[in-house]
């Protein structure tokens, strides 16, 4: 694709801004968690139903990642991204209008269908705003606007169901999308490309993504019989195989098979993977220990976990100073180790942690995710060819996803353990240190291991 400009050449920080308000779109759905019990009592559904609000929302999404990252590569990143904007928004809005519960769920996937288009796009759009000596500083402002996001998301739920109800945190999310939308012809507008789209390789694709996804969301379900995770993965794999012969033969692949034979490239996207299982604790376990063994109100609580999104925060622009002083490599080695070293001691706390130890660790990890997700992504961009930026922001992206999803499996499943035959408070308790424990350690043993594999971490 020619990165040549056909916008009206907007500022780099007007664009940088732009990109992350439609971007924001997505981590602003943390704010859905916060309205799930209002939600399971308006369609009177059982709480095991509800579930199936985030599982297809990150079924469809996750699926479709790469193959819309493909087409911004193709068609033009601004135009994907548009096109993204559209569908979020009648997705939210039907979500927010929708009168029974199967609609409901039909206007999430249309949701994911929008998020797919438009954050796939969002990393190589933020990307070409800069000439390439400045991609790492491009990559640092759009995961700094993500972390506002998320840290904005939890609190900003709370607000909007107290004052209009549940609806509204489908309803807020309509101006966002449609004011970014208006705004986007200052965006750069690069030619179509020429190369074919691999129609047959985006199908397999997707549905490798989605089975995957699903064997592992349905892997934490104790009402599902194993056998069908298991089926479901099996398939997946299946699948991935057919998609590789296929994208070994083709001239043009949706992402090209070999790039994963380059050890160099493959450990930064697994610890990446293994970084968000781990770090996806804070969010999956740490608010139960807020509230029932430190005793925190539920805003203090609040405040506290959003430290770990203000410590992304901090870290994200700290990456892009590490980038050019010693490398995309150590950088991203450094943030996996952080992620690690604030989880471990999460696993020594009980009812006499002084909150402001635990705090620290929670900016700890936030500064670690920082740093990593800069360096890594900065990293896979790096590897891909520039025609292929899409691709590469989508790949990024998908991991993180991939950690998160696997992350509520394997963290449930370490809690479980670690709570043995305890109940009550001293089950949770025993099971939460348990998992943080197996998070931060293993997290770490991982990276160590990591560091052991011949050229994993070399500079290219």
């Amino acid at each position: 694709m020619s990165h040549e400009r056909h916008g009206s050449g907007a500022p780099p920080a007007l664009g940088l801004a732009i990109v992350g308000l439609g971007a924001s779109l997505a981590p602003l759905d943390i704010a859905v968690n916060v309205a799930l019990p209002a939600i399971t009592a308006h369609f009177r559904l059982a709480l095991g139903d509800v579930q199936w609000l985030v599982i297809c929302y990150v079924l469809v999404y996750g699926s479709l990642m790469l193959v819309c990252g493909k087409l911004g590569d193709l068609f033009g990143h601004r135009l994907i991204f548009r096109l993204g904007l559209v569908v979020s928004a009648i997705g939210c809005a039907a979500c927010a209008a929708a009168p029974d519960w199967p609609l409901f769920l039909w206007a999430r996937a249309g949701q994911g269908i929008g998020t797919a288009l438009a954050l796939s796009c969002t990393p190589a759009l933020a990307t070409s705003l800069f000439p390439e000596s400045g991609r790492t500083r491009a990559l640092a402002g759009f995961a700094s606007t993500m972390a506002i996001a998320a840290a904005v998301g939890p609190f900003l739920g709370g607000a909007l169901v107290e004052l209009w109800g549940w609806p509204a945190v489908y309803w807020i999310r309509v101006p966002i999308a449609l004011v970014t939308l208006a705004l986007s012809g200052l965006l750069p507008s690069p030619k179509p490309d020429s190369r074919p789209f691999d129609a047959p390789g985006a199908v397999l694709l997707a549905l490798c993504m989605s089975t995957l996804l699903l064997s592992l969301v349905l892997s934490q379900r104790r009402d599902v019989p194993g056998v069908w995770a298991a089926a479901l993965f099996a398939v997946a794999l299946g699948v991935l195989y057919i998609y590789v012969r296929r994208a070994n033969r083709v001239p043009e692949p949706i992402i090209r098979p070999g790039l994963f034979a380059d050890t160099a490239f493959v450990v930064p996207n697994v610890m990446n993977v293994l970084a968000s299982l781990a770090g996806f604790s804070i969010l999956l376990l740490t608010p139960y220990y807020l509230v029932n063994v430190l005793k925190l109100s539920a805003l203090m609580s609040g405040l506290v976990l959003a430290l770990a999104f203000a410590g992304s925060l901090t870290g994200a622009p700290l990456s892009a100073f590490f980038v050019r002083r010693i490398g995309q490599r150590p950088t991203a080695f450094a943030g996996v180790a952080l992620v690690g070293l604030g989880l471990l001691p999460l696993g020594f706390t009980d009812a006499a942690t002084p909150i402001v130890a635990v705090a620290l660790l929670l900016i700890v990890e936030g500064v670690g995710q920082g740093l990593l997700t800069v360096a890594y992504t900065d990293i896979v961009t790096a590897t891909l060819s520039p025609r292929d930026r899409g691709v590469a922001g989508s790949l990024a992206l998908l991991t993180r996803t991939l950690g998160i999803v696997s992350g509520a499996s394997v963290l449930t499943a370490l809690q479980a353990r670690g709570a043995g035959d305890l109940t009550g408070l001293a089950g949770f308790l025993a099971g939460y240190r348990y998992a943080f424990l197996a998070a931060g350690g293993g997290l770490l043993a991982a990276l160590a291991l990591s560091l052991a594999i011949p050229r994993a971490w070399s500079r290219r």
